[in-house]
């Protein structure tokens, strides 16, 4: 067959392209990005899901068997817009299925999406559903609840780095979830693929068990080979003012782990009735437990769920770092700037050198914060303390014999922000 796979970079569309690739069939990966080329596609189309017209999608879709819909995103924010691609991309690419005659079309869509109290993300998601069931294509929507594997992203990041912090912060109102592996949400879109399954169904996937979250992470926690956590209450204005802090770094471009939605939803819980999907496909869904135990764990593991909870760490310093010193430079700190200047014989070059200088970290410290402008940022800021340090040893190279450092302390920082250029991605 050939089949177009949706959002095949994410953690549930790269093991459904994989999976088809590894069966026979030719894959077509739509991908926001020429940069993203997935290896098990045949064909890779670059393509803005929220923004493409029915026009755009009836060239995609043209000699296509069959569409696996794997697009979502969590949250509202500076890059995303959950009504864009939950509601317009999906119902474009729907009807664009139709008029190309496109029949099967498996869309991949979350548990929990008709409850009374639906966030944003799940009100939308529930509004693509229903789009696609107004159709006459041979449609299956797929209702997960939170999916994990192997692969590090999404969900499956959120509980490795919750389970590598010291102390486990314990919400109020958490409810269950029924964490499903997404090895059987693959072996479910395959199944459905086939010409004798059946069509216009909806069908919730989870795991055989109803964790709280503390299981979740102690799970977690054993596989990486660590002792038992500490858990600390938080009482609800902490866990909202984190959610609120996660939310602002969406504004700014980053994927923030804790946001609103996902405190919503974490309080909801991810449960439902899974014995329909059970009895129509015959699949038995692994415990976590069983899935983590037939899976060794490995050092890069480890590296990236601590890396994981440290990564926010590293980027807001770093951006308060560079702010903080270009503004105590057009500041408080312009006399010793000055005094520099003279000792070092250039006085008459001061005043242009500090406000160079301090606009110039300013602009990085912002740069930095903005996952748009990151990398660009800290490569100049590489390149600025670079020459801040031939700079200061033309002019004062005593300032290397300084008890305090200021001249050796440009070298950690420029190591840090190396770091930070290598865990800069999302997946």
């Amino acid at each position: 067959m050939r089949i177009l796979v949706t959002g095949a970079t994410g953690l549930i569309g790269s093991a459904i392209l994989a999976r088809l690739a590894s069966d026979g069939h030719k894959t077509i990966a739509l991908v926001h990005s020429d940069a993203d080329r997935p290896l098990a596609a045949s064909e890779v189309v670059a393509l803005d899901f929220a923004q493409a017209e029915e026009g755009d999608w009836l060239g995609v879709v043209a000699h296509v068997d069959a569409v696996v819909n794997c697009v979502g995103v969590f949250q509202d924010s500076a890059r995303d817009s959950t009504k864009a691609v939950h509601v317009d991309g999906a119902t474009r690419l729907f009807s664009a299925c139709a008029r190309a005659g496109v029949r099967r079309v498996i869309h991949v869509s979350a548990m929990g999406v008709d409850s009374a109290t639906p966030t944003v993300f799940s009100r939308t998601k529930r509004v693509g559903d229903e789009a696609l069931m107004a159709t006459s294509l041979d449609w299956v929507i797929l209702r997960p609840s939170v999916v994990v594997g192997k692969a590090a992203y999404g969900g499956s990041a959120l509980f490795r780095g919750l389970a590598a912090l010291p102390v486990l912060p314990r919400l109020s109102n958490a409810g269950r979830l029924q964490v499903v592996q997404v090895e059987d949400l693959v072996e479910t879109v395959v199944f459905m693929l086939s010409p004798e399954a059946p069509k216009r169904v909806t069908l919730e996937i989870g795991g055989p068990e109803a964790l709280q979250l503390e299981e979740v992470v102690a799970s977690y926690r054993r596989w990486f080979g660590w002792s038992a956590q500490s858990v600390l209450p938080v009482p609800d204005w902490m866990t909202a003012l984190v959610s609120r802090a996660g939310d602002f770094a969406g504004w700014l471009g980053w994927r923030a782990p804790v946001r609103s939605t996902a405190q919503a939803e974490m309080a909801r819980g991810a449960t439902g009735d899974t014995q329909p999907w059970q009895t129509l496909t015959g699949i038995r869904p692994r415990s976590l437990t069983d899935a983590l135990v037939a899976t060794p764990v490995s050092v890069q593991e480890r590296w990236f769920a601590q890396l994981y909870v440290l990564k926010p760490l590293v980027f807001g310093v770093l951006s308060l770092f560079w702010l903080g010193t270009g503004l105590i430079s057009l500041g408080p700190g312009w006399e010793i700037g000055m005094g520099h200047m003279r000792a070092g014989g250039a006085e008459g070059m001061g005043p242009l050198a500090i406000i160079t200088g301090g606009l110039a970290d300013v602009a990085i410290g912002i740069g930095i914060a903005f996952r748009r402008t990151a990398r660009i940022a800290l490569y100049a800021g590489i390149g600025i303390s670079l020459a801040y340090a031939f700079i200061g040893t033309l002019l004062l190279p005593g300032m290397w014999a300084d008890p305090l450092g200021p001249m050796l302390k440009i070298w950690p920082i420029i190591v840090l922000m190396v770091v930070a250029l290598a865990i800069r991605g999302d997946r």
